[in-house]
């Protein structure tokens, strides 16, 4: 039984030399004539180098690419939920979208064309007439040309009794055109002339719609603009 063990130990050690024997004096100039093991040694060394390699040259962008979408994924579903939320309350939001289209009409309907300011300007000098103040001051001044709209500002000064200049503000801004009264100043009457009439100065702004010769020049404007700033 000992002289069993003794052969296997004996055929293990033999077979280990073996495979270091075929490890020695290799000339690495000649690889074709390396023994078998040696050879496939260098092969998987060869193999792993080429994986590692590719590891870092390729899949390693590779993988950090993925990375960067698996954090874009959130914001995806984030997203996606937003949209899934707003297309169920679709018919809701088109409902809601035809109420603010039709107050928008109502608000152009009542900002006057260029053709119709001047009757406007009358409509306020009436106004004032008509409550019986007498006008000190009624300046048109520039227009402001805005995105969709054009805005008038008329410097006034009024003079009359209390109650008429209140209603005369109140007058104006019942107007059927949108005419709005900014930096009122009311000034009462000094020294011995205490029933004497109130003077009261404000900016009028009125507002009128751009017509479709003056919407094309703004977008036109606007586009030379963004072009201008793109080339600095």
């Amino acid at each position: 039984m000992s002289t069993k063990r003794a052969s296997v130990n004996i055929d293990i050690n033999a077979w280990f030399e073996g495979v270091a024997e075929q490890f020695r004096g290799l000339n690495p100039n000649e690889p074709g004539q390396w023994p078998v093991l040696p050879k496939l040694a260098a092969f998987a060394v060869v193999v792993l180098a080429a994986v590692a390699l590719g590891w870092f040259l390729v899949l390693a962008d590779v993988q950090a690419a993925l990375d960067a979408e698996r954090e874009k994924e959130p914001n995806l579903k984030q997203d996606y939920r937003s949209k899934l939320a707003q297309a169920v309350n679709l018919p809701e939001l088109r409902k809601q979208k035809s109420q603010v289209e039709e107050y928008v009409t109502q608000l152009e309907k009542q900002l006057p064309g260029k053709a119709e300011m001047d009757a406007l300007l009358s409509d306020i000098n009436q106004a004032g007439l008509g409550r019986g103040l007498q006008f000190e001051l009624f300046r048109p001044g520039q227009i402001l040309v805005k995105d969709y709209y054009a805005e008038l500002p008329i410097a006034l000064r009024v003079s009359g009794r209390y109650h008429d200049v209140g209603s005369f503000a109140a007058d104006v801004s019942n107007l059927s055109r949108i005419v709005t009264l900014h930096n009122l100043s009311v000034v009462a009457p000094t020294g011995k002339d205490l029933g004497g009439a109130l003077s009261m100065e404000a900016t009028a702004r009125t507002y009128r719609y751009l017509d479709a010769g003056e919407v094309a020049e703004q977008k036109k404007a606007a586009a030379s603009k963004k072009a201008a700033g793109a080339k600095k």
